[in-house]
């Protein structure tokens, strides 16, 4: 089998602007996202990374190029494809146990996997908030359910668009472990999006680093710092540092001039 599990190459995504002149979201993206790895994408607002996510997902086209995920086009979305948004999305009308079953329902499988449903939720210490509304949990608790209604479905890849970027620094770095934990013992693909260069760091196998629009590739950066981060470390300092650099160096670019 092969390392590479999303394939994406020389994709472009172009709008428009009033006068009907192409603006680039992404240009010439090409990147191979491997087999169970943990890969961060950070950039300047506005650089096209959740446009890259909703493409990976399937919820957007590009205009040229391709996206494929074990060498089938991704053309729609699929529950291979776990999405998860800054905000729980929850519905609110169901508890927190049936939020968590809903994706195995609309499948037809939730009968002979109801089981799994309160594996998962005891796997991210909500036991005894099954009968619970998301308006009766907090949001931390409430982005914990969001995150395993999509892992329930067991997806090849889990896209994460800023999933903490909504809570306090406590609830942050809490989230960051369980995210950590689950990763491991899924063993899904994960691929986010921060604007938190301490926080790719502290997840990832690589970082990606993109330009402002026109959204471009410009460094990926391996990530080798063992299983136990510490931030205050020399090698996680200078890793900091680097990624720093290049994120003032791409913003220190001259922008393109668009009349919107």
């Amino acid at each position: 089998m092969s390392e590479t599990l999303i394939d994406i190459r020389n994709v472009n995504r172009i709008y428009r602007d009033t006068n009907g002149n192409p603006l680039y979201a992404l240009k010439e993206i090409n990147l191979k996202i491997r087999r169970g790895e943990f890969l961060t994408i950070v950039g300047p607002s506005g650089c096209g990374k959740t446009t890259l996510l909703r493409l990976i997902a399937g919820l957007d086209r590009p205009q040229s190029g391709s996206l494929t995920i074990d060498g089938a086009e991704i053309t729609e979305p699929s529950h291979e494809r776990g999405y998860i948004f800054q905000q729980p999305t929850l519905f609110p009308w169901a508890t927190v146990h049936d939020n968590v079953a809903a994706g195995l329902k609309a499948r037809g499988i939730y009968k002979e996997q109801k089981g799994r449903v309160q594996e998962y939720i005891d796997m991210i210490g909500l036991g005894g908030f099954e009968k619970s509304y998301p308006h009766e949990i907090s949001g931390g608790m409430a982005q914990r359910v969001a995150i395993i209604r999509a892992l329930i479905n067991e997806p090849k890849v889990l896209l994460l668009d800023e999933p903490l970027g909504a809570l306090d620094a406590f609830k942050r770095i809490e989230l960051q472990a369980l995210l950590l934990d689950v990763w491991k013992k899924t063993g899904a693909a994960m691929t986010m999006v921060t604007h938190d260069v301490d926080e790719a760091i502290s997840l990832s196998s690589r970082i990606v680093i993109m330009t402002p629009r026109p959204g471009e590739i410009v460094d990926i950066v391996d990530i080798k710092l063992g299983k136990v981060r510490d931030r205050n470390s020399e090698d996680f300092i200078s890793l900091r540092k680097k990624i720093l650099e290049a994120l003032h160096l791409v913003l220190s670019r001259p922008q393109p001039e668009y009349a919107i």
